[in-house]
C-alpha cells in the first residue's frame, strides 16, 4: 500500500505550495526535493494566490505569524479550496499565544483542510478552542504512551469527524486517523526533537503525499508519517561520535533521497485501530 502511494509521488513530482515559518522554510523545500516533489514559497498577499492556483497542493504553517502573511493563509486556503486542491495545516505553537490560537481557530471555521497535524497539545487547543503549551512541543502529562493510546485515538478519531479531515497527532507513537480508521504508527527516534523544523518538514511532505494521492488522504497521510520516522531511524544509524543535530538532520534529508518506495513498504511499523 504505501509503496504504491510512494510511487505516485515520485512519479508525479507535486507542486507544493508553502506558506511555513522563516526558521525551517529551507529544510522544508528541501524535504520536498528529496521526497520527489517541488516546493514553491510565497507569502505575500500580492503572490500567494495566483502562486497556490498553479500549485497541486498547499501547506500552512503558523510557526511564525505576522501581520501580513495571516491574511495571506485565508486568501490562499480559501483559493486552494475553490480549485479542489489539499490543504495541510500545521498549527504550530498553537495554544501557547493569543494570535497563534486565534488565527489556528479561524482557519478551522474558514479554510476546508485535508489533513491537520500537530503534536497532541497543539491538536487538543485546536479541539477544545483553548489550552497550553511549551513552546512548541508537547507538554509532558500529554504525550501519547502505550498506557494512554486507546484514549488518544479515540480523541483523534472523534476531532477528525467533526472537523471532516485527516488528523495527524506525533510523537512518541503517531496517531493518523479519518475518524473510521486510525494508523498507529511507531516509527521515529527520539533524537528528532533535537532538530528544529522535523515537524515542520513532514507537514510539508504530508502535503505532497496526498497531492499526489488525493482519493487516499488517509493512508497518503499515514505514509508521510512513515517514511519520516523512518528516515529519522536510517538517519541515525549514520551518526558518529563527532556528528550532532545539524549532520543528523541533513542525514534526514539524504535519507529521505534515498528511499524508496520499497523500502519504505518494508520498514513502515504500524497497527490499524
Amino acid at each position: 500500500m504505501f509503496k504504491e502511494i510512494f510511487e505516485n509521488v515520485r512519479q508525479g513530482s507535486p507542486l507544493i505550495h508553502n506558506i511555513t515559518n522563516y526558521v525551517t522554510v529551507n529544510d522544508c523545500a528541501n524535504m520536498l526535493l528529496a521526497c520527489g516533489g517541488s516546493p514553491i514559497m510565497a507569502d505575500d498577499p500580492g503572490d500567494a494566490v495566483e502562486i497556490t492556483a498553479v500549485c497541486g497542493g498547499l501547506n500552512i504553517n503558523i510557526g511564525t505569524l505576522n501581520q501580513r502573511t495571516v491574511p495571506t493563509m485565508f486568501a490562499a486556503g480559501k483559493r486552494s479550496n475553490e480549485l479542489g486542491h489539499p490543504v495541510v495545516l500545521d498549527p504550530v505553537g498553537a495554544g501557547a499565544s493569543t494570535l497563534r490560537t486565534e488565527t489556528a481557530l479561524r482557519l478551522l471555521e474558514e479554510v476546508s483542510f485535508s489533513v491537520i497535524r500537530g503534536n497532541i497539545s497543539e491538536i487538543k487547543t485546536l479541539a477544545l478552542g483553548s489550552g497550553t503549551t511549551k513552546g512548541v512541543d508537547a507538554d509532558v502529562a500529554d504525550k501519547v504512551t502505550e498506557e494512554n493510546l486507546d484514549g488518544a485515538v479515540a480523541f483523534a478519531k472523534a476531532f477528525a469527524k467533526r472537523v471532516g479531515a485527516v488528523i495527524a497527532v506525533t510523537g512518541a507513537i503517531d496517531i493518523v486517523t479519518d475518524g473510521e480508521r486510525a494508523f498507529c504508527i511507531r516509527n521515529g527516534r527520539p533524537e528528532m526533537s533535537s532538530v528544529t523544523g522535523t515537524g515542520c518538514q513532514l507537514s510539508a511532505l504530508t502535503a505532497a503525499f496526498v497531492t499526489a494521492n488525493r482519493e487516499r488522504p488517509l493512508e497518503a497521510a499515514a505514509a508521510a508519517v512513515c517514511a519520516m520516522g523512518l528516515c529519522g531511524e536510517i538517519a541515525f544509524r549514520r551518526m558518529t561520535e563527532l556528528d550532532g543535530n545539524a549532520s543528523y538532520r541533513n542525514y534526514i534529508i539524504d535519507a529521505m533521497y534515498r528511499l524508496t518506495p520499497t523500502a519504505l513498504e518494508e520498514g513502515a511499523r504500524y497497527e490499524v485501530r
